[in-house]
């Protein structure tokens, strides 16, 4: 017996969606208990990875499975496929496990041809709907199935309404509907050289395996990178009955969610349009009219599909987009599925629903992402700032994304991609975005669009990806050819700067000051709920008073990397620094090691002062000396010029600005190194320098006992990097274990303070129970730990090929950004375990950028970290994926059991 591909929607249910796809189940599942859908069946997932590994065939079998489901379809309507007494028409759409709005293909009114149309129009007895439906077929399969570009259409069909003088899609009559599709199969003639296919069958075999294709199509693989969805799922084939939205004025279509995406207030939220099909409102063709109007049209109707709404989200126990139909005042369900929304939509909802009794607070957290938490982090525009100013907006559109967004203005995706990529921030701006815009979207600081609603291809995915968004802006008109929009007499071109704020809509053509937003209400409680499941504890990267008070906002727990060559980069610093590194002799260093002991025990002060009773990690002096000093390119090139400008016109002054120069060049090319990562940093400095690390120290604890005495609860880890041998640790900590006991003896003061190491280079991991014979706590600095277990220099593998690597599926994923766990993680796992052993209570965390990746978070979970640190703004999200940690180990140990 052959596999079976084809599944009705009266056989599968919601727990199908790895076979069935998200739509797929769901269609099945609401037919199932019971609610209007449209007939139809099912093209599983397995069979197109089936036509993948077939070369780009169809399984055995296929089509005849696909004609038996027809034939059901047939005998359950009454109707025939292809009959041109009484034709079935049908729709064939993608549907993957994961919502993918957009990326894939859709073709609707499949089943037209000549025979059938004559057909259509005894049964329906409107001709101008069945050429309209035609006119959008021909144009819809011939985009997605033969490759002929929609806009050479859309180009034909304008030109009828401009010599008809029509604006509206809808005021067009049957005659030049008729023409326009003549126009069209014309077109596709010419373009193809065959024609467009008239035999039903055989445009159901094309559409189904355009469908298969299209998961492979660019949009559809820069989603999944970006959403981090497998790309060996595949996608499945819904083939429905068509039911006709745009049959006359007792027709409609629309999209609605059982809340606002947006903001995640309980109330429905959608656009419809009378006399008009699905395309219309989600590509923003026409502007559609809130789900609100339904209520005064058709009550009967809108109460209908009310009820429906609140019994779906009952039934799914999330917010669900929702896709109808209404045929001749029936309503038809098309769609449903877990909504897109905002982060503080995810957060209200998930917080609402908890207090609703609907979910459990575990429910709550998982339904929470790290790039949710994200955008409540969104900033806005500052109103004082506007309102002191009297500054108006150009133009108003739809409120379509929160946030707000300043940027040089872009009219092509391609342009948004290549500018954003190298850190310009821009603002695409289009007439209406469509799925083939999706890269340049991606890379765009906010999206204005002139057409379409708060359902449009450009509001959902501007939701999705938490990007700032304003749609079906009408006051502008876009000249994407000429690369500006106009609004009244104001021009504005590529390249100049833009503000939208996408919470109301308003547009600005100049540059906005914008503020953080106030995270509170139900970002609190969902935040105590996280702290409820965690055991991780969260610490922050701060290395001033300043980024450790806006760490502590965020529910930081202390410091877990305080780079201390941070606070020697500040201009009033720099010189000093300089100073010390340049000394002629042990006096002058000594000197200028005086001067900043002075300003880091001021520093240390300052964060000592804000981290009360919170513990903070201080890591002494990593970057080799010669980054504090010019670089020497720089230098020889001044010494070139200043040579010459010597021979040229001598003078005291410039001869002595030479000598100076050429003693500095001739230091900083003595600290040139070959490979400065791998050279002179870290604790091999502090050996080299003992000095330095002294003074750093000293700083510490005098800063500490100072503040002790002032009644502040002061902890202090003193860490020592890129320790290699467990002698170099050995030698370094004695003589600093000196440099405290004497601090404290002079203040007769004393404060709890450790000593340790991060753990960033494999020999220290696989030493580690020699080192935590010394060390009290490891550090793992992943960033160099991952630079020299890969061997890669980040900075040349970022740049270069490790994009490449991940595409390519060399790499899972980027090693920078996300653990590589079989083996940096292998190391760390080795390195708690070998550590705790010889001391028991040594405390292990981690400071590299990892810190703030939830799949890394979860990965220190499970290898028995005692804390993660990230920069301030990423507190929240460890602090929710340390939460996500815990309850999914909860569930795997109640399943192990």
């Amino acid at each position: 017996m052959s596999e079976k591909h084809v599944y009705l929607f009266q056989e599968g249910d919601a727990s199908m969606r790895d076979l069935l796809g998200g739509k797929g189940a769901n269609l099945a599942e609401m037919s199932k208990i019971g609610l209007p859908v449209p007939p139809g069946f099912t093209v599983t997932t397995a069979t197109c990875n089936a036509y993948y590994a077939n070369g780009g065939r169809f399984p055995e079998g296929l089509m005849d499975q696909v004609r038996a489901a027809v034939a059901k379809l047939e005998s359950d309507l009454g109707k025939g496929f292809g009959d041109a007494a009484n034709p079935l028409l049908v729709s064939v759409r993608s549907g993957a496990k994961f919502s993918m709005p957009g990326m894939m293909d859709t073709i609707l009114n499949l089943g037209l041809n000549e025979n059938t149309l004559v057909g259509l129009i005894a049964a329906s007895g409107n001709e101008r709907f069945v050429y309209d439906a035609n006119r959008r077929f021909i144009m819809m399969f011939s985009d997605v199935v033969l490759g002929v570009e929609k806009k050479k259409f859309e180009r034909l069909f304008d030109a009828k309404k401009a010599e008809l003088g029509i604006q509206q899609d809808t005021d067009v009559p049957a005659a030049a509907l008729r023409e326009v599709c003549h126009e069209f199969l014309a077109l596709v003639l010419k373009e193809t050289g065959h024609g467009f296919p008239s035999d039903p069958w055989k445009q159901l075999e094309l559409a189904v395996e355009a469908v298969f294709k299209s998961w492979n199509n660019d949009r559809a693989i820069v989603y999944r990178r970006t959403e981090k969805i497998p790309d060996d799922i595949g996608t499945a084939v819904n083939i429905q009955a068509m039911v006709f939205g745009n049959l006359g004025e007792d027709c409609g279509t629309g999209v609605a969610f059982t809340r606002d995406p947006s903001t995640g207030e309980k109330t429905l939220y959608g656009e419809y349009l009378m006399n008009a099909q699905g395309e219309d409102v989600v590509a923003g063709v026409r502007t559609p009219v809130p789900i609100s109007q339904l209520a005064e049209q058709n009550p009967a109707v809108y109460q209908e599909f009310v009820a429906i709404c609140d019994r779906l989200e009952l039934h799914y126990k999330d917010i669900q987009d929702l896709e109808f139909t209404i045929e001749r005042g029936r309503l038809f369900m098309l769609q449903c599925r877990s909504g897109k929304r905002t982060g503080p939509a995810a957060v209200r909802i998930a917080v609402e629903m908890v207090e609703e009794g609907l979910i459990s607070k575990e429910e709550a957290l998982q339904r929470v992402t790290a790039s949710h938490l994200d955008q409540l982090l969104h900033p806005r525009v500052d109103d004082v700032y506007v309102s002191d100013r009297g500054i108006k907006p150009v133009a108003k559109g739809l409120a379509a994304s929160p946030g707000a967004a300043v940027g040089i203005a872009v009219f092509d995706a391609d342009t948004a991609e290549k500018l954003g990529k190298i850190g310009k921030k821009v603002l695409l701006v289009r007439d209406e975005t469509n799925p083939d815009d999706v890269h340049g979207m991606l890379q765009a600081q906010g999206i204005l669009t002139a057409r379409g609603g708060k359902t449009s291809h450009a509001a959902v995915v501007a939701r999705g990806f938490g990007i700032p968004c304003v749609a079906g802006c009408e006051e502008i008109h876009v000249d994407e050819h000429e690369k500006l929009f106009k609004v009244g007499d104001s021009v504005v071109r590529e390249g100049e700067l833009v503000t939208i704020n996408g919470s109301t809509g308003e547009v600005f053509a100049q540059e906005l000051a914008l503020i953080a937003p106030d995270v509170s209400g139900h970002f609190g409680t969902l935040m105590g709920w996280c702290d409820e499941f965690r055991r991780l504890k969260v610490r922050t990267n701060a290395d001033n008073p300043r980024d450790s008070r806006q760490a502590l906002d965020f529910g930081a727990e202390g410091i877990g990397l305080c780079r201390t060559e941070h606070m020697f980069f500040e201009p009033d610093r720099l010189p000093i620094v300089r100073d010390m590194i340049l000394a002629s002799d042990e006096d002058e260093r000594e000197a200028a090691l005086a001067k900043l002991l002075a300003v880091q025990q001021a520093d240390f002060e300052g964060i000592f002062q804000v981290m009360d009773g919170k513990p903070v990690t201080i890591r002494l002096i990593d970057p080799p000396l010669h980054e504090f000093l010019p670089s020497f390119d720089q230098l020889l090139s001044e010494v070139v010029e200043l040579r010459l400008a010597a021979q040229m016109t001598g003078g005291t002054a410039l001869k002595r600005l030479l000598e100076e120069k050429e003693a500095l060049l001739k230091t900083v090319e003595g600290m040139r190194e070959a490979n400065p990562m791998m050279g002179l940093r870290g604790v091999r400095l502090s050996v080299v320098f003992p000095g330095i690390v002294a003074m750093q120290t000293r700083a510490v604890m005098r800063a500490a006992c100072k503040l002790v005495k002032h009644g502040v609860d002061v902890q202090p880890e003193i860490m020592i990097p890129l320790v290699g041998h467990v002698n170099e640790l050995r030698v370094v900590q004695k003589q600093l274990e000196k440099v405290a006991e004497e601090t404290q003896a002079e203040a007769e003061v004393r404060v709890p303070f450790l000593f340790g190491t991060m753990i960033e280079i494999p020999r220290a991991a696989l030493t580690a129970d020699e080192i935590a014979e010394f060390a009290q706590f490891f550090s793992f600095g992943t960033n160099d730990l991952t630079q020299m277990t890969f061997g890669f220099s980040r900075d040349d593998a970022e740049g270069k090929f490790l994009q490449q690597y991940v595409e390519d599926k060399i790499l899972p994923t980027n090693p920078f950004e996300t653990i590589d766990q079989r083996g940096v993680g292998r190391l760390m796992r080795l390195a708690v375990e070998e550590g705790k052993k010889v001391r028991s209570g040594l405390k292990c965390g981690i400071c590299g950028e990892h810190g703030g990746d939830p799949e890394s978070i979860y990965f220190c979970h499970e290898i028995g970290l005692d804390y993660v640190s990230c920069s301030p703004f990423r507190v929240p999200i460890a602090r929710l994926s340390a939460a996500q940690a815990a309850i999914r180990d909860r569930v795997k140990v109640t399943l192990d059991k």
